[in-house]
């Protein structure tokens, strides 16, 4: 995983945007034009806005958590919300909601996060986070998927740790309590889940074992 890393500061906040993660969803230009301004250098001006808890609540809506932020006299990480999602993106990435623990094949952790994008298309240049690459790939994957692949494990607990696991040259396996959200469907479960990275399964967004055939490569 790639990451570089540009900070934007007030008196109070810090502000810092990772080009390397960012796939332009505009949240924040959608949610507060006067400081996040692509037509102008820097792009990103918090003293343009007072109210530094409305700059938060803006950067919290990233969904890449591309966006990060601190106040500089307190200590505040942003609180991971109740419950985890994963949210199924049309012909796009799976963006993951939660209290996100993000470890490599051995179980060394390398990402602690709230926000996340998952690459699904299989031709990120920064596995497993997507870069949009599915774009130029010209990627097609609906929001639909089987939920009797969940169903078998339905939710008891909301919330906890949503451990992702990336396995080399294959899926992500999903640990925890979470819920898949479709355009028309959503499920809530806490089944151990292969979610496919390779962008061919036939079982979008589940892993069906087509990494192997086509030899695919995370390059992590």
């Amino acid at each position: 995983m790639q990451s570089k890393k540009f900070s934007y500061e007030n008196k109070e906040l810090e502000v810092t945007w990772d080009l390397k993660r960012c796939i332009h969803a505009k949240e924040c230009v959608h949610g507060l034009p006067n400081v996040f301004d692509p037509g102008k250098k820097p792009w990103i001006d918090p003293d343009k806005e007072p109210d530094s808890d409305k700059i938060v609540e803006t950067i919290e809506r990233c969904p890449t958590g591309a966006l990060q932020y601190h106040f500089k006299n307190q200590s505040n990480p942003e609180t991971p919300p109740s419950s985890n999602t994963i949210i199924i993106d049309e012909n796009g990435p799976l963006f993951v909601h939660g209290n996100i623990v993000v470890q490599d094949n051995e179980g060394n952790e390398l990402l602690r996060e709230t926000r996340l994008a998952f690459c699904r298309c299989g031709k990120s240049s920064n596995k497993p986070l997507c870069d949009n690459s599915h774009i130029k790939a010209g990627f097609e994957a609906d929001t639909s998927y089987n939920p009797e692949r969940l169903e078998l494990e339905p939710l008891e607990n909301e919330g906890g740790e949503l451990l992702i696991k990336l396995i080399e040259n294959a899926p992500f396996v999903v640990e925890g309590n979470y819920e898949v959200i479709g355009e028309n469907q959503s499920t809530k479960t806490c089944k151990r889940m292969s979610f496919c990275r390779c962008g061919a399964s036939e079982n979008k967004p589940f892993c069906d074992g087509t990494h192997r055939q086509i030899e695919f490569k995370t390059n992590e």
